[in-house]
């Protein structure tokens, strides 16, 4: 079975909110339990729009081809095997601005 490790950034496709289908983009792991799903993030290209919108500063090195965003307000939990690849991993800076906004959306709530 494929483990992978938050921060991953793997390229699969992603559900519609309204479930109508899904667009093949890169996403974050933010969560892989050791079973046969994972919790992803959305990564887009498109401007923060929220609080919880984080900008990829090292996004060449995380294996994306453009400056991206992670949208942790829309969050999936998918099985693994829907992910293609896996094209890189964020940097210890990004993640740590990832978890730490990630910490704000959970205690909002």
């Amino acid at each position: 079975m494929k483990t992978f490790r938050p921060g991953d950034i793997v390229l699969l496709s992603f559900p519609y909110a309204d479930a109508t289908g899904a667009k093949r983009r890169p996403s974050l792991i933010v969560l892989d339990t050791g079973d046969e799903d994972v919790v992803v993030a959305r990564v887009t290209t498109q401007p923060a729009k929220t609080e919880f919108d984080v900008a990829v500063v090292e996004w060449q090195q995380a294996g994306l081809l453009a400056a991206s965003v992670v949208r942790l307000h829309k969050l999936a939990t998918l099985q693994k095997r829907l992910v293609e690849r896996r094209l890189g991993a964020l940097t210890a800076n990004d993640w740590d601005q990832v978890r730490a906004s990630i910490q704000r959306l959970w205690a909002s709530l």
